[in-house]
């Protein structure tokens, strides 16, 4: 007899489950196992070879039911098959079964599954399970942002929090709002349309359409953050290099109970005016000693967008290396989903 842990993070169990646990009734059908859900994971005892199958057909599922939206009892009666009978279904991609995905996995969504894929990612993943607060500091393209968010929604999904806050400064980067046509919130949209492009490839539109209007999740300019105090929240400050000194304290004091905060940022980006101070990077002196803070340092080695952003970096450092006297904001770009 064994004891085998997994994990079901980002998954909605009802789905998985099916209603009054039909699917799992499957299960104690075929095999003598015993299966207990807990929390985020499901408990597995039985016999070795029976736990490491129903494992192994677990992961599957998971995997159709967030590619195709739903799940039958036919699904988990085909998937029982397949593994039983040749220890494997063409369903779920083998990458996705490795040690390494049960340790590395975020979020499970309609696009496959979203994980930690270098070392920067990996160490950002441990630390967000350790700490309250974490600091993602570095370039365009190293999934900070996209990352942040993924894990704001498997925290929703577990249940480990009831709302989602995601904010970002309203700092122009070479053009200004009054310019834009519309009203105000007509202007800052497409501040905030980086943040709308990662929960759509998370959850469906149905889901995030209710979501929004329930304000469960909320996004938002910074400023209208004041004020405000955030009980059971996953909140998640975007582009915090474009944060004051004072609204970087504004935001963090904005945490209550049971609540954290992601915050990331490029401090070579910053796009304030040549006298105001980036609070992201007064912050990183400010609470370099606080148990519970922790800073996250991301380089190129850990750009995953078009492998051309890498050797654009690469070039900017170069260029500054050599003695460049252009400020950081003339080479500044707008990094959508850094």
């Amino acid at each position: 007899m064994i004891e085998k842990r997994v994990q079901l993070a980002g998954v909605d169990a009802v789905q998985l489950f099916g209603y009054n646990d039909a699917h799992l009734q499957l299960f104690e059908d075929r095999f003598e196992a015993a299966i207990t859900a807990r929390g985020d994971q499901i408990l597995i005892k039985g016999q070795q070879n029976d736990v490491l199958k129903i494992e192994k057909i677990f992961k599957e599922l998971v995997y159709i039911l967030n590619k195709n939206g739903n799940l039958s009892p036919n699904d988990v009666e085909t998937v029982i098959d397949l593994v039983g009978v040749n220890g494997s279904s063409p369903a779920l991609p083998e990458e996705a079964t490795s040690a390494e995905e049960g340790d590395a996995a975020i979020l499970f969504t309609k696009l496959g599954i979203i994980k930690a894929r270098t070392p920067g990612q990996k160490k950002y993943l441990h630390e967000v399970r350790k700490n309250d607060i974490v600091f993602a500091i570095g370039p365009a393209g190293t999934g900070k942002t996209y990352l942040a968010v993924a894990m704001a929604v498997a925290a929703l999904k577990n249940r480990d929090v009831t709302k989602i806050i995601l904010a970002r400064p309203a700092v122009e980067a070479g053009e200004s709002l009054g310019f834009l046509p519309g009203d105000f919130r007509e202007k800052i949209d497409p501040y905030l349309r980086p943040l709308y492009d990662a929960l759509d490839d998370m959850l469906s539109a149905e889901k995030l359409k209710g979501y929004l209007e329930k304000r469960i999740v909320e996004i938002v300019p910074l400023a209208y953050m004041r004020g405000r105090t955030l009980h059971n929240a996953f909140v998640i400050l975007d582009e915090a290099q474009n944060a004051t000194a004072v609204q970087m304290k504004m935001f963090l004091t904005r945490l209550g109970v049971h609540s954290r905060a992601i915050i990331t940022g490029d401090i070579t980006q910053i796009d304030l005016p040549a006298k105001s101070t980036s609070g992201l990077v007064q912050i990183q002196e400010v609470l370099k000693k606080i148990q519970g803070v922790s800073f996250v340092y991301f380089d190129k080695q850990d750009v995953v967008r078009h492998k051309l952003v890498k050797d654009i970096i690469e070039a900017y450092d170069r260029f500054n290396s050599n003695g460049s006297n252009h400020s950081t904001a003339d080479a500044s770009t707008v990094s959508p989903s850094s």
